[in-house]
């Protein structure tokens, strides 16, 4: 419809129908494409995030400014971003949102450019950004000039990390260059079924190798949840995966320099009939798991733990609590899985979380129950050593308040990694059931008293008894939490029925932490 435009009505109305053609610039068989694969449209995604009448958008009319191939004449308002600001329970956040009805979402230097500005905008206002991705990867059409935006907003990734939270969403595909992106960012949300993530796809992969694999095997949500570690959260649908957001935004600062928001809960500061089940928690045998989960529950507010990555070397867990409403990070042995030994994945797992917590100035709770690094040729190849030392290096060079519990098992290195006092803990406390030593009676026993053992077997003595009495005296002598005390490696032994109210106290003289570290432009993580 063409309206005169030498009137303002007639400007007026022009207006109107420019703004409505880039609220839907595919028009409505394109929505309704997306919603028959169970997706919602970039739009629709912003609107779920952000409350309701709250965004305010960024280049809405913008269009690319390729001429090749016939691009020319395919100008779509918007350029297949949507972009702007907003407020999720009334604090700010950037976001962008990529249409996948635009030219398969695909970036191109405009898009790109509108990305950045977001990215931009969040750094200069201090606040969250949360990129919505639903992208087939770089405009070919364009050629270097989409790639070099690709290294725009992944410089601006850098530059915000550590100073504004930054969350990614993957609603669709995210191929090749893009994949980078949400890599660099804090946390990953992928839906099942739908979000696909890969550098290279499937049919490349066949024409280059040939071997045949399907896109959800490759890249999709399930995969990237359960064997890469690269995602934070499998969300059953669109829905959950904006519902986790949710939660996880009130957990954090808006910045590195502000504190997360605090909520009005206060706690009961003597033990309660509540606090006494943990004194019933560990079994008597030292082989006998428990689950790490109620100790967590115990402590922090309402008993919420929001964990992340849940379905990724369970052997650790990680998430976000609160104690007497502030935010704390957790970091916990869990002895249901593969006894709580500390691996691979799980020490990356919880170095980069650790990393995150201190980053936003988050305090760091951490519950010890490991046996040690899990042993095998596997583990060593693929340089345990290097990759185990990323954890040792998190605890050390972070300088928020540290509260560490030792509950049953802190043998060895894994001892030392998980936070202990001379890694700079502030606070180590020890339930009566706490072993600490250099590793367990078993394999301690087996080592000093080998000649003794021998000697016995070739006497035809009873050696299991002879192991038994011994492994007894080691427990009793060393393997406890008690010469840990001695020498002031733990601050305190507490009935585990205590540890709730000695938590809340410590994190409360903590509250006002000051420490530094040398001055230096960064260090040497052994990546």
């Amino acid at each position: 419809m063409t309206h005169d435009l030498t009137t303002t009505a007639g400007k007026i109305a022009d207006f109107h129908d420019r703004r409505a053609r880039a609220e839907a610039p595919a028009g409505q068989a394109a929505i309704d494409k997306q919603h028959s694969r169970g997706k919602n449209t970039a739009r629709e995604r912003v609107e779920m995030l952000l409350d309701e009448g709250s965004f305010v958008e960024f280049d809405a009319l913008t269009v690319h400014r390729s001429t090749a191939f016939g691009m020319a004449s395919k100008k779509l308002p918007g350029d297949g971003v949507v972009s702007g600001y907003g407020t999720v329970d009334g604090r700010l956040v950037a976001v962008y949102s990529q249409d996948f009805a635009v030219f398969g979402g695909s970036l191109s230097q405009v898009n790109g450019e509108k990305i950045v500005k977001v990215q931009k905008f969040a750094l200069r206002n201090g606040c969250p950004v949360v990129g919505i991705n639903d992208g087939g990867g770089a405009r070919i059409q364009e050629g270097v000039a989409s790639l070099a935006m690709f290294a725009d907003i992944f410089n601006m990734n850098v530059r915000s990390s550590g100073v504004v939270p930054q969350i990614s969403l993957i609603m669709g595909p995210c191929a090749g260059g893009a994949a980078y992106s949400p890599a660099l960012t804090d946390y990953i949300v992928m839906v099942d079924k739908t979000s696909h993530m890969f550098i290279t796809g499937p049919d490349v992969i066949r024409t280059v190798t040939g071997e045949e694999v399907d896109m959800e095997t490759l890249g999709g949500a399930r995969q990237h949840n359960t064997t890469t570690g690269t995602a934070t959260y499998l969300a059953e649908d669109e829905q959950d995966a904006f519902e986790f957001v949710h939660e996880l935004l009130e957990f954090l600062p808006a910045n590195n320099l502000q504190e997360a928001p605090l909520l009005d809960h206060d706690q009961e500061d003597e033990v309660t009939d509540a606090d006494l089940a943990l004194d019933d928690l560990v079994p008597d045998s030292a082989n006998q798991p428990y689950d790490m989960r109620s100790v967590i529950e115990s402590v922090v507010d309402d008993g919420h733990f929001l964990e992340m990555q849940a379905l990724y070397a369970p052997n650790v867990m990680i998430g976000y609590a609160r104690v007497e409403g502030h935010t704390v990070g957790v970091v916990a042995n869990q002895p249901m899985q593969f006894a709580g030994t500390l691996d691979i994945a799980a020490s990356e797992k919880a170095a980069r979380f650790v990393r995150h917590c201190d980053a936003f100035n988050v305090p760091i709770l951490t519950f010890v129950d490991v046996p040690g690094f899990l042993p095998g040729k596997d583990q060593e190849f693929n340089g345990i050593i290097r990759r185990g030392a990323k954890l040792l290096y998190a605890y050390a060079e972070a300088t928020v308040p540290l509260v560490t519990l030792i509950t049953r098992k802190a043998y060895g290195g894994a001892y030392i990694v998980m936070g202990s006092k001379k890694l700079g803990a502030d606070v180590n406390l020890a339930w009566p059931t706490a072993q600490i030593g250099v590793m367990g009676a078993q394999g301690a026993v087996e080592i000093l008293y080998r000649r003794d053992l021998k000697a016995a077997a070739d006497d035809g003595e009873d050696v299991d008894a002879l192991r038994a009495e011994l492994v007894q005296k080691y427990e009793e002598e060393l393997l406890n939490p008690y010469q840990a005390a001695e020498l002031g490696y733990v601050d305190a032994v507490i009935a585990p029925s205590e540890t709730r109210v000695q938590v809340l106290k410590a994190l409360r003289a903590l509250r006002d932490k000051r420490a530094s570290m040398p001055a230096k432009k960064h260090g040497n993580i052994p990546l």
